[in-house]
């Protein structure tokens, strides 16, 4: 874990040296009349820097390390925009002249962004990210200043990047130095700090302030003309938007990781506007005048003003932030040209300035032990206040998948969301106009697109197949319909082609309504008004549209998802009451709902476990994952269960149910009836995915199966195991020996995965224990141990343990025997006879050794079996009679 923390640390610092020395060269270098590198290699180069210095920020940021990512990730955008804007210079899409007013806004947003970063980095004595921050703030202001005035500032940005480029030399030397000397000696400032940074109640934080600056990058851009500093807005600045847009759904990703479905929604909200605004900009570059329909943008203010009022949960500052694009998606709507017109770029002013306040409070309160306050308790005060009303804890439990372990929170608030910005998008109407001057292609494609596909993949990730499959092929359906219809294509391609691919859809579509009946009335609702606009799709191909068809249906369907996203943003931020989605309207035994299956716990958790070994003590029977395959357990000191499980599986006669145990101290009771040899190869051989078939006999008796125990095994044998899986053994440990069998079907495939357990054997499960999918889908070698004294063992089944690594390990317990040694793993019994026991000295032996052996799991007993692994003190002579027998195995 070091050596990953300090890779991507080393990547990160390494890779804006790399970038600095680049752009230090190319300064130094470079005249007024010639660039030293040309235009398009500098910007490719600047592209793969700026891809690794993501990579080292999404990889810190996983690990919590704030400000470091929050750097990495903002050089990261700076380069990557600029670097595609010297692309376009070098490729002549941008003339010299257009090159400086290109560049402009994006540099004096980052020159902002850096500066308040670095400035934070000082206060919280980050001496090394400090210099870097401020440096490449400074050269920044340079290259501005150098775009300016011919000649001017070339010089002094070179030297800041020199700067960056020694700290980074600094930095490198030290965990090189560190390396060599195994962390004993460290430069200052060179030295990781193994524990993770500060973690604040905001979650990944990190990206918060990544979000921010990518809305303070766009501001600056659609600013900048309202104040003269840029003559009018060209396809040069599509760069700084759309590189905006894509950071910004990285961050809805990583928003989705932290388990802040809020967050994770405005930011997919502002990457949707970014990438708008730069389909915009790229437009006037083709003379094509740009019309935005009214209706949309009003809708957007709706959600926008939603999710701000639920925001304020969080914390009253960020909800007043998120009213900006309020007013923003309102300023939009009251003008038609858009983005292009002053109220709207008056807005934008607005907007940069609220970011760079949130920026800076945002970065403090991510590092530093004190805070700056924001309102967080506000909204929990008003609501304990008002009766009727239950908020709901905000933790990871909240974002808990019904069926089992998930990384990520639930994805359907911007699911829903993104359905109704494409239902009414597509009602606005073209008429005569060129499709794409009208501004609806990236609301549809984007919106009902691409932000539905990332739904629909975090849907995915947490077992939802249905919801997957729904928001996957809606997104599809939105993209190329959009791109048909918006795209100037239409009218081309119109007719029985584009008809047989919409029946195609319709028919998937089928299915899903079918399927959704075993959801609830919501989502029914949901997939069949889709089939209706589906069906106005068909019938404006065939050029069979009955007039309004199209605009009805398409806003009975917004209206539906407004409800979805509504009730899902209600219920998880109360607990009572709840919007209603409405129950199944069918159900069969086992489907439908989910609202009546038994508990899907995830197995990381040690409650989660400690919960499914309550469920078995009571007599249920479980899922649980283990080192190969999901099987079904049940408690051996309970028989019913036992019974209950050989039942349920309707087991074949040729694979009985087989015992588990967590370690071999769990045969304690029985030992002095089993082999010495085979409790020895017991010993060697476990854990691990070896099961031994021994011989039955009468210590099966002790672990309290009763009855059941014909069950278990045949009547000659039975197949015992110790799993090398720590969820399966900390269960076992809490109900003691378990009967195994596989979580399937006789006769069907082993279970991989924990949603398939229920699947499988519907509600005669009593829990389930998940843990994903299982590290191999090969079952366990099976080993023939009944004849282990002769000196030989058989296989039944070659499974995930190869047959000669077996054999090596029984070789190596023969050899020991051989020799007079045994495992030094196994504890041996020592004898003590009675009637060589004198009572009065019995005593004073037992006090003695109990003393001795004080923190030991054995207790020592005149007359009794005690068992020693090593003995590492001298016992006097009268705690121990001469007749008594010292064993000494292994290392001594």
């Amino acid at each position: 874990m070091a050596q990953l923390l300090s890779l991507h640390v080393s990547v990160g610092i390494l890779g804006i040296s790399a970038g600095s020395l680049l752009l230090l060269v190319n300064s130094y270098a470079s005249s007024p009349e010639k660039d030293f590198i040309p235009h398009t290699a500098l910007g490719i180069l600047l592209l793969i820097i700026a891809a690794l210095l993501a990579y080292a920020g999404i990889r810190r940021s996983l690990s919590h390390a704030q400000l470091f990512s929050s750097l990495c990730l903002t050089v990261s955008a700076l380069w990557c925009g600029s670097g595609l804007v010297y692309i376009l210079a070098g490729q002549g899409v941008l003339k010299s002249t257009e090159l400086r007013f290109s560049l402009l806004p994006g540099l004096a947003a980052f020159t902002l962004a850096l500066l308040l970063i670095g400035s934070v980095a000082l206060v919280v004595k980050k001496a090394v990210l400090c210099l870097i921050a401020v440096c490449i703030s400074l050269a920044c202001a340079h290259q501005i200043a150098g775009l300016s005035a011919a000649g001017f500032g070339q010089s002094a940005s070179a030297a800041n990047y020199l700067l960056v480029c020694l700290v980074g030399v600094y930095f490198g030397f030290g965990r090189l130095l560190s390396t060599i000397s195994h962390g004993k000696v460290e430069p200052p400032g060179t030295g990781l700090n193994r524990k993770a940074e500060l973690k604040t109640e905001q979650g990944c934080s990190d990206a918060l302030s990544v979000g921010l600056v990518m809305n303070l990058l766009s501001a600056s851009v659609l600013a900048c003309p309202l104040l003269n500093v840029v003559p009018q807005l060209s396809v040069g600045h599509v760069p700084w938007l759309w590189t905006a847009g894509v950071f910004q759904l990285g961050m809805c990703i990583l928003f989705y990781r932290a388990m802040d479905t809020l967050a994770a929604t405005f930011y997919g909200f502002t990457a949707l506007l970014k990438f708008a605004e730069g389909y915009s900009v790229l437009l006037s570059f083709y003379a094509v005048e740009l019309f935005s329909p009214v209706p949309f943008p009003i809708v957007f203010s709706v959600l926008f003003f939603i999710l701000a009022l639920f925001s304020c949960q969080k914390s009253l500052l960020e909800g007043l932030y998120q009213l900006f694009f309020v007013a923003y998606c309102i300023a939009i709507a009251a003008q038609p040209r858009g983005f292009f017109q002053g109220g709207t770029q008056g807005v934008q002013a607005a907007i940069f300035v609220a970011s760079a306040g949130m920026l800076l409070i945002t970065t403090f309160n991510m590092v530093s032990t004190k805070m700056i306050p924001t309102g967080r308790d506000y909204f929990k005060a008003l609501v304990t206040r008002m009766q009727g009303l239950t908020l709901r804890a905000q933790d990871k439990d909240l974002h808990a998948p019904h069926l089992g372990y998930s990384k990520y929170a639930d994805a359907e608030v911007l699911g829903h969301a993104c359905s109704v910005l494409a239902a009414f998008a597509v009602t606005a109407t073209v008429s005569d106009r060129n499709p794409l001057s009208v501004l609806v292609l990236p609301w549809v494609v984007v919106a009902g697109g691409a932000l539905q596909l990332i739904c629909g993949s975090v849907a995915f990730s947490r077992g939802k197949t249905f919801e997957s499959t729904v928001f996957i092929l809606y997104g599809v359906m939105w993209t190329v319909w959009g791109l048909t219809r918006y795209g100037g294509l239409y009218g081309e391609t119109r007719g029985f082609n584009v008809a047989v691919g919409i029946i195609s859809f319709m028919l998937f579509n089928c299915l899903v309504t079918v399927a959704a009946l075993f959801v609830n009335v919501a989502w029914f609702a949901y997939a069949l008004t889709f089939q209706l606009i589906l069906i106005s799709f068909l019938l404006d191909a065939v050029g069979a549209l009955p007039y309004g068809y199209d605009i009805g249906v398409t806003i009975i369907f917004g209206l539906i998802s407004f409800y979805c996203f509504l009730a899902h943003i209600f219920n998880s931020t109360f607990q009572y009451p709840q919007i209603p989605l409405g129950k199944p309207l069918v159900k069969l035994n086992g489907v439908g709902g989910g609202a009546d299956i038994c508990p899907h716990v995830p197995g990381r958790k040690a409650t989660s476990v400690r919960q499914i070994a309550e469920i078995m003590k009571k007599g249920g029977i479980c899922g649980m994952p283990t080192d190969t395959v999901y099987v079904l357990v049940a408690a051996c000191n309970r028989p019913d269960a036992v019974v209950k499980a050989y039942k349920v599986k309707k087991q074949a006669q040729d694979r009985p149910m087989s015992l588990w145990i967590s370690s071999i101290k769990q045969l304690e009771p029985v030992r002095h009836l089993l082999s010495p040899l085979l409790l020895d190869f017991m010993e060697a051989a476990w854990p691990s995915s070896i099961s031994m078939v021994i011989p039955r006999g009468p210590w099966m008796d002790t672990f309290g199966l009763g009855d059941a125990a014909k069950h278990i095994g045949t009547p000659q044998s039975i197949a015992i195991r110790n799993p090398d899986c720590s969820v399966a053994t900390h269960l076992i440990n809490l109900v003691g020996p378990i009967a195994v069998t596989s979580a399937n079907p006789t006769g069907e495939a082993d279970t991989t995965h924990h949603n398939q357990v229920y699947a499988k054997l519907g509600d005669k499960v009593d829990g389930v224990l998940c843990d994903g999918p299982s590290p191999e889908n090969i079952a366990s070698t099976v080993v023939d141990c009944t004849k282990i004294e002769t000196g030989h063992i058989g296989f039944f089944r070659v499974g995930l343990i190869p047959k000669s690594k077996v054999l090596q390990i029984f070789e190596e317990v023969q050899k020991r025997h051989r020799q007079g040694q045994t495992n030094p793993g196994f504890e041996y019994d020592l004898f003590l006879p009675d009637t060589q026991t004198d009572e009065h000295s019995g005593e004073d032996n037992t006090a003695e050794c109990n003393k001795l052996f004080l923190h030991s799991d054995t207790s020592c007993r005149p007359a009794s079996v005690m068992s020693i692994k090593t003995l590492t003190v001298s016992l006097s002579v009268s705690c121990y009679r001469p007749y008594i027998i010292f064993m000494f195995y292994g290392n001594q």
